[in-house]
């Protein structure tokens, strides 16, 4: 057996890894944030100082008109003339802005679609909170009942016996969902799991834990439906809806149903079946090829044409159809992105656990794609509503038809600038919202990271 010699210096020194170069000094603070973005450079510090210089210009512009030479009180447009004659005019907006939310609906009756906003809200609450449980339930009831509930808000006179169902099943479903909140944020325990417990159930087999459940809800409906069986609200015709209130309406009733109804549609695209498949791209296809307005026009214009006579649909129903099949066609398409970006072996691993096709898609494939195209989705309903101002041109009085009626006005005739700023302002105030939560919904779900 030979020896092992020990390697030499000099070996030693060949093999030595050479020493790193020192980091550069750390940038911190305001100043070393402003050298490394806005003036690294020569090249970066002359567009820093013109772009500087651009937004200076534009800010001051804004101010000289919007703020320094405005008028804030007056009567009329031409008060605002004589007053200021190239300044803003924002006391037109300040007399018509009850209009730009809640359009030509009574003002004794605006309460009404104020409130059905804040119970939505506060249905909707809970999902954030940290320790509420059964949050996928909350969501669904609030997408699936709280529309019965709005809706007979909206229209009000008398409840045929479905309306009257939805109706007490809405308000209790709303009460339910905050008992439940309430002890799950003071007790840590559902409503479900208090119920068995109370009714001595607790100790049973857990397929009889439904029954108190059930016979809780029984008896609440029950209630319920007592207590509003002589309720009534005054009936309000669609055609009175308008302004923020109506954009809400069709853009919300378009965005619940685009998802799903675009879920169901990529995967009737990827099916095998080829009457499925055929039927599906035939109706993605068709929708696509059109521009929302022409989808609109049919609707509302031509449809009617076809119907027997003396059948008549509602000039809203029927944009308000147009733009859901309109944003499902899209939204399909950006599902079956998702659906394609996912790696086969999921599908593979999921079949070699014995799931089936719907179990697979559901616990799966489907979550995977709809994270991956959080950005498209919200983008999709971003667009969507933007878009629904679209339907001031089929004679609905939208936010954006609230604002063009303003300068048909006698007494503010030619005020344009003002209320169309406004407008901005709500649509961006709406779009930013849905973009900051977009970017938040991605960093919860790790898909926003830099990888």
């Amino acid at each position: 057996m030979t020896d092992i010699q020990a390697p030499s210096d000099r070996e030693l020194l060949i093999f030595k890894p050479k020493p790193s170069q020192p980091p550069p000094p750390a940038t911190t603070g305001l100043i070393g944030w402003l050298r490394m973005n806005l003036f690294s450079s020569v090249s970066n510090t002359l567009l820093t100082v013109i772009g500087f210089y651009l937004i200076y210009l534009v800010a001051s512009a804004v101010n000289h008109w919007g703020i320094e030479l405005a008028v804030w009180n007056a009567d009329t447009r031409r008060e605002c003339l004589d007053q200021s004659p190239y300044g803003a005019c924002w006391a037109g907006v300040f007399v018509w802005f009850n209009r730009f939310i809640y359009g030509r609906y009574p003002d004794l009756e605006q309460w009404r679609v104020s409130l059905t906003w804040v119970i939505f809200a506060a249905w909707m609450a809970p999902v954030w909170f940290p320790r509420v449980t059964s949050k996928v339930a909350i969501g669904l009831s609030a997408i699936l009942i709280y529309p019965f509930l709005a809706g007979y808000f909206y229209l009000g006179g008398e409840r045929n016996w479905f309306m009257e169902i939805m109706v007490s099943v809405a308000i209790l479903s709303f009460v339910l969902c905050w008992a439940h909140v309430l002890l799950c944020l003071i007790t840590g325990r559902g409503l479900g799991t208090t119920i068995i417990s109370l009714s001595g159930y607790a100790g049973k087999h857990d397929k009889t834990h439904k029954y108190p459940i059930i016979a809780f809800g029984a008896v609440g409906f029950v209630i319920v439906y007592a207590l509003i069986s002589g309720w009534t609200l005054k009936e309000i015709g669609t055609n009175n809806w308008g302004g923020l209130f109506l954009t809400l309406v069709i853009s919300g009733i378009g965005i619940a149903f685009a998802l799903p109804a675009g879920i169901v549609l990529a995967l009737g695209r990827r099916s095998k079946m080829p009457v499925i498949r055929v039927v599906c791209v035939a109706f993605i296809e068709l929708l696509r090829s059109v521009p929302l307005i022409t989808v609109l026009f049919m609707a509302t214009t031509m449809f009617p044409l076809f119907l027997p006579e003396g059948l008549v649909f509602n000039k809203l129903a029927s944009a308000i159809v147009a733009v859901c099949l309109f944003s499902a066609a899209y939204m399909a398409e950006t599902v079956r992105g998702g659906l394609q970006a996912i790696n086969k072996g999921q599908y593979e691993a999921a079949a070699a656990i014995g799931l089936g096709y719907w179990p697979m898609m559901a616990l799966i494939i489907m979550p995977q794609a709809l994270k991956l195209m959080i950005p498209n989705i919200v983008g999709s309903f971003i667009g969507l509503f933007k878009d629904t101002t679209l339907v001031s041109i089929i004679g609905l009085y939208d936010m954006l038809g609230m604002i063009k009626a303003v300068s048909q006005n006698p007494q503010w005739i030619g005020l344009h600038h003002e209320p169309l700023v406004t407008a901005a302002m709500i649509f961006f105030i709406g779009c930013f919202a849905m973009s900051k939560y977009s970017r938040h919904l991605e960093k919860k779900l790790g898909q926003g990271d830099r990888r």
